[in-house]
């Protein structure tokens, strides 16, 4: 077998990942600036290069195959990381280029916007990209360097360093609020709890740490952002547990107040910069993360390595 057939052109097999990530060719021939007609007769001549289907056809669906399945997940990793090489050469020049960052949005208006002009003061050759934060991540898209993520520190395949957020505080209506003259940890239980969905074990954790028993943890409306909830305690619909970094400044401004001193808890969970190992060593990230962990606060947690991916 030649060595030529063993080594597709690229742009059969970036036609091939992309109908195989939106499912079909119309969004990909989008995706790709291609006519649908030119996606696929590419994908036709990577499957008679490689002599196996890739896809599965009916009713002008396309499914992947299980040969196809195996294949994609071989060819975007290294798709992903000759790109991201790629990227890497032409930005070493200058140490400069453009990054592209998903972060979920409280955090990135509370703590992240307000550092970046430290950012373009110390590395104006650095341009940051937001692109739409998904709960979790894919950083087998070329779009995607790097993301700020909420959680414990482990990601499949992602290194991570944590940034802010396991300092949470007890918030609630400002004072004088009928129903929240809160004097100890034991008052909170006769409010109602507001919650996070992506932490519902919340007050659990914070009626272990202040000793509290009879409290209904799982009671209260739940909520999706931070920043929703902020403002429902602004306007007195319950108390809430809220990563500080998030609510300083309405705590500082009495927007809210924080009712007991030493009132919150700290958590396990909190905000990472995570990236894949294949853009690790990407000189735009690097001067990124470098100065971003330079810049956080507080003291920071130890960095969790990266751990394998799984089969999720």
């Amino acid at each position: 077998m030649s060595l030529r057939r063993l080594n597709p052109p690229l742009h059969l097999l970036r036609a091939f990942c992309t109908v195989a990530r939106f499912g079909g060719v119309s969004r990909a021939a989008e995706a790709l600036h291609l006519t649908q007609s030119a996606v696929s007769k590419q994908i036709q001549e990577l499957e008679r290069w490689v002599g196996i289907d890739l896809f599965e056809r009916s009713r002008k669906r396309l499914s992947l195959t299980p040969a196809g399945e195996r294949y994609e997940k071989a060819v975007s990793v290294l798709l992903a990381r000759l790109e991201a090489a790629t990227l890497e050469l032409i930005t070493s020049g200058d140490g400069g280029g453009a990054l592209h960052l998903s972060v979920l949005p409280t955090f990135a208006a509370k703590w992240l916007i307000p550092l970046l002009p430290q950012l373009r003061e110390q590395h104006p050759q650095i341009t940051l990209h937001f692109v739409p934060f998904v709960h979790g991540y894919d950083f087998s898209d070329p779009e995607l360097d790097c993301s700020i993520l909420f959680g414990d520190g482990h990601w499949p395949g992602a290194r991570s360093h944590y940034l802010a957020g396991n300092d949470v505080a007890l918030i609630a209506p400002r004072p004088g609020t009928p129903g929240f003259d809160l004097r100890s940890p034991q008052d909170v239980a006769r409010c109602t709890l507001l919650r996070h969905v992506t932490v519902p074990e919340a007050w659990q954790h914070w009626s272990e740490a202040h000793g509290i028993a009879g409290l209904d943890a799982l009671a209260g409306p739940q909520f999706d952002q931070f920043q929703t909830m902020i403002r429902a305690v602004s306007v007195g619909m319950g108390v809430a547990l809220v990563p500080r970094c998030l609510v300083q400044d309405e705590i500082t401004a009495g927007t809210v107040a924080e009712p007991l001193p030493g009132g919150g808890y700290t958590s396990d969970l909190g905000y990472w910069l995570c990236y894949p190992e294949a853009r690790a060593q990407l000189s735009t990230l690097v001067r990124f993360r470098d100065w971003l962990l330079a810049a956080r606060r507080p003291a920071p947690l130890q960095d969790a390595p990266a751990v394998a991916a799984g089969p999720g």
